[in-house]
């Protein structure tokens, strides 16, 4: 599990059938990091601290294990404060 902070939605009207219409955002593991895409089963906006999973973790996170996505929010994070060093790995 890694920490994200969600920047914006990310809008996709075409899609593969297998990967519904559920919501996908761009998080990023720091500020000024790379952007990666999230599926969002949750219901998360920006702003928000989320926990994230990665690889099959992502897969069953979603529900359907051949759920093309390589990184799913798992949880909203209630309080976290980014470390000093600007690393969420930390």
């Amino acid at each position: 599990m890694k920490i994200f902070k969600v920047d914006k939605t990310l809008v996709s009207t075409s899609r593969i059938s297998m990967m519904e219409h559920k919501p996908l955002l761009v998080v990023r593991e720091k500020d000024g990091g790379t952007p990666q895409v999230a599926v969002d089963p949750i219901g998360c906006k920006p702003g928000d601290w989320v926990l994230c999973v990665g690889s099959s973790a992502a897969r069953d996170a979603v529900g359907i294990k051949g759920y093309p996505s390589d990184l799913t929010i798992v949880g909203i994070i209630d309080k976290w404060e980014m470390p000093e060093d600007g690393n969420s790995s930390s």
